[in-house]
């Protein structure tokens, strides 16, 4: 009699779970399929892809451009994806972004304050880069601007924990992070009027780009992907048991406070990743976990990974639709993420005043 009894309670999650993995899988399976489109979208067209084998341009075009920057937005996209998804569990909020705790105006203040010590816009062009950053500031230029960006992202997120003292108190430190954006973004705003190249400069960096993505920052971008995924696997419980309320989470004996700041580093060091190497691309990590629970109701565990996947897929295709969009030019990816998202975002509220109503 007992596993009668036992099977009607197993059964649904069993099923639940079933469905996760399986969503996973055909996640992966379109990614795949997305990378191999990707290969083939460009200036010169299809006829690089056919041609790879044999011509070593073609071959340099495909293996050298559009594979890694279809794969570093599919990466990017994870890394958002997984950071929202923390993010709206964390603070129990699902209009929470990767970019609330102050990582984004962090990163775009450290950006410009480069650019700014460089006292020229050519870095978006390439030329003399190099050459300049040595001679405006020898640690400048061991850093880079990725380094730059990812320094200044965990700086973001660090002075919202010291105005929030500590991670103790959810709705203060949400505060925080909206005071620290505003802030930066205002000083970073004053640079740009003090030092007007910069403002041309910082365009491609505050819209989004893919196109710069190499395989560097692809390996960069998946060595902390990895871990980040387990790390959040592994505290997914914790935000199983906030999903339930903080008493009833200290209720079950949780250190929450050192919990909490574990999670806080899992979502500003993806968050960091990703901006460092493309720039402030929003609604991504906004999106991908509203997906990613719309098809698969289920604990953290495989919700943060079914929106990283979700995170990857949306980026990848909309780098490929920014392409396509006006070519032989490109769109800035960050501005069709933008679209995309704010009227998914609208449907999705008329479709549950509509049902409220």
């Amino acid at each position: 009699m007992t596993p009668a009894c036992t099977a009607p309670d197993a059964s649904p999650t069993a099923r639940a779970g079933a469905r996760a993995w399986a969503l996973a899988l055909g996640l992966l399976a379109l990614s795949l399929l997305g990378l191999a489109w990707g290969a083939s979208v460009g200036s010169t067209g299809f006829d690089s892809l056919l041609r790879a084998r044999h011509d070593p341009v073609a071959w340099q075009i495909v293996w050298d451009i559009r594979l890694p920057r279809t794969l570093g937005a599919w990466l990017a996209g994870a890394l958002l994806g997984l950071a929202g998804a923390v993010a709206q569990g964390l603070f129990r909020n699902p209009l929470a972004d990767p970019f609330l705790l102050g990582s984004a105006s962090g990163a775009a203040l450290a950006v410009a304050v480069a650019y700014a010590a460089l006292g020229t816009g050519s870095m978006v062009a390439g030329g003399g880069g190099v050459a300049l950053l040595q001679a405006a500031s020898p640690w400048l230029a061991r850093l880079g601007m990725t380094g730059a960006a990812f320094v200044g992202a965990l700086g973001g997120v660090l002075l919202a924990l010291v105005l929030a003292r500590g991670v103790q108190q959810t709705l203060r430190l949400l505060l925080a992070g909206v005071v620290v954006g505003f802030v930066l973004g205002a000083v970073r705003d004053l640079v740009q009027l003090a030092q007007p190249d910069v403002l041309q400069a910082m365009q491609g960096f505050t819209l989004g780009i893919t196109g710069m993505v190499g395989w560097g920052a692809c390996a960069v971008m998946a060595a902390v992907l990895a871990p980040l995924l387990v790390a959040a696997w592994v505290l997914a419980r914790v935000l199983d048991a906030l999903s339930l309320g903080e008493a009833t989470a200290r209720s079950l004996g949780l250190p929450l406070g050192p919990l909490r700041a574990l999670l806080i580093a899992v979502l500003a060091l993806a968050t960091g990743a990703a901006v460092a190497q493309t720039g402030l691309i929003g609604f991504v990590g906004l999106v991908a976990p509203h997906l990613a629970r719309a098809r698969a109701r289920s604990t953290h565990g495989p919700l943060v990974l079914l929106s990283a996947l979700v995170g990857g897929l949306l980026l990848m295709l909309a780098d490929i639709a920014s392409r396509l969009v006006i070519a032989p030019q490109e769109l800035p990816v960050g501005v069709l993420t933008a679209v995309l998202g704010g009227l998914y975002l609208l449907w999705l509220m008329h479709r549950r005043s509509g049902l409220g109503g």
